[in-house]
This record gives structure tokens, sequence and C-alpha cells, in this order.
């Protein structure tokens, strides 16, 4: 049945002015992205397949040009607005800390985190560098790869730390597995890094590690 056939309030569009964005599925939102689809398939069946042959958002909006370009229904205009959507939301949650705002809301701070590193298929670890008022200074990737005793170096992060003048640091990364629970390695490299920048009077405010559907907040926990 076409988009054309269904009750206006069972429409996506109609759906998220009705009901609001959150009510809608995946297909329904992607659906009302595209706009349009092609001979024989509506919008939601494109969406719908799009979505069953990435496997969800994630890896939809982090597959490369050759992978969207050439679906059927697909284009150099409609991967250009997937980059888009990924940039603008990416913007949205840097906002309020580009402005300069103290980062004071936990779920704002994972859900920017989440942005960032959501879309990778390996572990990258990165530092949120802040002023004395917990105010961004910067983000930084700085490893890449499997997060352990031999790719994360202490004396590096206590570096950049030191360049961007930082009195406070958020470290984040992501576990392409989708279980955000910590491993030993996880924790061992935290204590590490505690130290080694305590030396220097910068305070490590958390570890958030982000996956799939869960985030995890080392401060949260208690485990700093």
């Amino acid at each position: 049945m076409g988009l054309q056939n269904l009750r206006a309030e069972e429409r996506p569009r109609e759906k998220l002015l009705k009901r609001g964005a959150q009510a809608l599925t995946d297909v329904e939102l992607l659906s009302i992205f595209l706009g349009t689809g092609v001979k024989g398939k509506t919008a939601s069946d494109l969406a719908r397949e799009l979505l069953e042959k990435f496997g969800g958002f994630r890896a939809l909006l982090s597959a490369n040009p050759d992978e969207i370009i050439g679906l059927r229904g697909m284009g150099i205009a409609k991967y250009a607005q997937i980059r888009a959507t990924l940039e603008l939301t990416d913007r949205y949650l840097s906002d309020g800390f580009r402005r300069g705002e103290a980062i004071t809301d936990p779920g704002i701070t994972s859900q920017y985190l989440k942005c960032k590193l959501g879309r990778y298929t390996r572990e990258v670890f990165a530092v949120m560098f802040l002023d004395s008022q917990h105010r961004l200074i910067g983000y930084e990737e700085l490893f890449f790869g499997t997060i352990d005793g031999a790719s994360v170096h202490p004396r590096e992060v206590v570096v950049r730390a030191l360049n961007n003048q930082a009195a406070a640091v958020i470290f984040a990364h992501n576990h392409p597995s989708g279980v955000a629970e910590p491993s030993q390695a996880d924790r061992r490299i935290t204590a590490w890094l505690k130290s080694a920048l305590l030396l220097v009077d910068i305070r490590v405010l958390d570890h958030v590690i982000i996956g799939e559907a869960e985030i995890l907040s080392f401060a949260e926990r208690g485990l700093l």
C-alpha cells in the first residue's frame, strides 16, 4: 500500500506533526528524510530496504559513497543529504559547547560523544579538554584501534592537555561490539591516565564508553 493510500494520521509526516518525532519508527523517520521513492517503490519501501541492508542507522550513516550511490533510488544527492544530516546532528550537540557554556549536563555530553564516536566500526579514544569552569576548549581523537596499554599513551595525553591549557578532561571511547561495559584494560588505562594528569594538576572528570544502545559513565558508576 502506497503512502497516498494511508489515512492522513498514519502518514509519517502527519504522524510526526501530530505525535512528535519520537513516535515514528526508524523506517518512518528515514522515509521522511528520503522524501520520494522510485518507480515501484515508495519512500517507506526504500527506507526499509536501506535499513535492512545496512543493519541500522549507524552503519547507514557511516557508509562510504560507493556503498550508497550505486543503490537503486539513491545517488549523489541523497548521499550528500545523509552526510549533511549527520553533520547537522553533530553541530546541534556541539552548539552549546561552542558558545563557551559550562558542561553541566551529563546527558548532553554523552549524546555529543555518541554522535562523535558512535559511527566508528573500530575503537577510537578521544579527549574533551576543559577549562577551570568546565567549558570546552577542544575535542580531539587521539588513538585508534584496540584500546589497551600498547595503544593509549599517557604522556601524549598529558602533552595534549598541557598544550590546550586544560584544567580538566573527559575521556571517551567507543565499543564497536555494542556492549558498553568497561573491560579491565579500560579500567587500567583510566587509572594510569588519572595518575599521570594528577601530577600536572589536571582533573579527570569522567570516562565515557559509547556502546550500541548504552552509554556508560565511569563517574556515575563510581569507577573514578
